[in-house]
């Protein structure tokens, strides 16, 4: 397909979400006793004062739990990186990856190989394969009845390998680890209302949905586009939690079905909508200043440019500054995707009940607001071990409002 064609493709993707997008103003019934936030009308400008919405609440303590995850198991184990490679450093190990690749793919895994098809049906979720493969962990061999078979496919038998089965084992406490610190430092009450609160909302729930959210597909989207493409979930009483499930998995199944309802209404996906259109505005922003304006790192930002770019909603400039601005189109799917949180939002409300969803409120916003000497307490245990490869970036100083997870490894942040 010509380029033309794609992005005249993704025009009318757009258009018709437009059709089907209220033009009216939106109350945000935030299912708490405070007056019902009216969000903006078309003609009326994107700000700051804006409430924080339930997929950033559920997102933020969920990008930074994994990525505290990710630092201890990277401290602990022995791996291989991009830093060392390019050190001329020898390889310790299986290619690092983030807890994604654990939550989604690892944990499933016995002693004995399975079908892919069965590893996606308990994850409930895709995973890169090919990846895992390249970097270590697992073992893909052809089904006995089809041994010539040369294309893997969802017939095709997964096993660990024993580096994989290693990493399994690692990943398997360090929840627990990473939780205990959150208790020292957010309060043992603290943590257990979280949990307790959750425990509930994914009662609601209709369907299980993935422990961890799955790498972002075409278009960055949670669920997929296309009848091939979107996973349907399960019944809840396929695969449900317990009080003593991982945090990380409490946290993911409420925001995997917050997406998954926002993006069926939506031509463009959360990860985008949350993560890209609040941080820009007409007037313009250097490019290179938008990893830390929105906490994704810049390959998540390129892929999502040139989303925005073929749907004609930014406009780049091609000088030394480079620079990126809304159109006019640009400005209304800013302020559709708000509206659209509120929508959504108030579905919860709907369907949970008013005290299930301003209970949850009440814990997950000091979570993320509370400040300690001057910075978010959430990004206080973020900080990485001497000599690691997120030592070598700049210090988080925002989380994503919506994991951006990437067949790169599976980091929250696309890293």
């Amino acid at each position: 397909m010509s380029t033309h064609a794609s992005g005249s493709k993704k025009r009318a993707l757009y258009e018709e979400g437009c059709r089907h997008s209220e033009r009216t103003k939106v109350i945000y019934n935030c299912g708490n006793d405070r007056p019902p936030y009216i969000y903006a009308d078309r003609s009326s400008q994107v700000t700051s004062e804006m409430p924080l919405d339930l997929a950033t609440l559920l997102s933020q303590p969920l990008v930074a739990f994994t990525i505290e995850l990710d630092n201890e198991y990277a401290h602990r184990t022995a791996h291989s990186t991009t830093m060392q490679r390019r050190t001329g450093a020898p390889n310790r190990g299986p290619w690092l990856t983030s807890f994604a690749m654990y939550a989604n793919c690892l944990q499933f895994l016995g002693e004995s190989p399975m079908p892919v098809r069965d590893l996606e049906r308990l994850a409930r979720s895709s995973t890169n394969l090919d990846g895992m493969r390249r970097w270590g962990y697992i073992k893909l061999s052809p089904p006995p009845e089809k041994p010539n078979s040369k294309r893997p496919n969802e017939g095709w038998l997964i096993e660990l390998t024993p580096a994989g089965r290693m990493s399994q084992a690692s990943w398997r406490t360090l929840p627990q680890v990473i939780e205990q610190r959150w208790r020292d430092r957010f309060g043992t009450d603290e943590v257990s209302s979280l949990r307790a609160v959750l425990y509930q909302v994914n009662l609601g729930l209709d369907l299980a949905y993935p422990d961890f959210p799955p790498i972002l597909g075409y278009g960055l989207f949670t669920r997929g586009r296309g009848p091939r493409a979107e996973r349907s979930m399960p019944p809840l009483t396929d695969a449900s939690l317990t009080t003593d499930s991982p945090l990380t998995a409490l946290l993911s199944r409420p925001l995997c079905a917050f997406a998954y309802d926002f993006e069926q209404h939506s031509p463009l996906s959360l990860a985008i909508s949350a993560n890209l259109l609040p941080v820009l505005d007409h007037s313009g922003i250097r490019i290179r200043d938008l990893p830390q304006k929105s906490g994704v790192s810049k390959e998540s930002i390129a892929m999502a440019m040139g989303i925005l770019t073929k749907a004609e909603l930014v406009e780049i400039d091609s000088g030394a500054g480079k620079t990126v601005r809304l159109t006019p189109r640009g400005l209304a799917a800013q302020r559709d995707a708000l509206q659209l949180l509120a929508q959504v939002e108030n579905r919860w409300v709907h369907h949970h009940g008013k005290p299930t969803i301003q209970r949850l409120r009440e814990v997950l916003e000091p979570l993320v607001q509370k400040q300690h000497h001057g910075s978010p307490l959430l990004l206080q245990g973020l900080k990485p071990y001497p000599g690691s490869w997120r030592a070598s970036l700049p210090e988080i100083q925002i989380l994503p409002r919506f994991p951006m997870v990437l067949h790169r490894g599976g980091y929250p942040d696309g890293s």
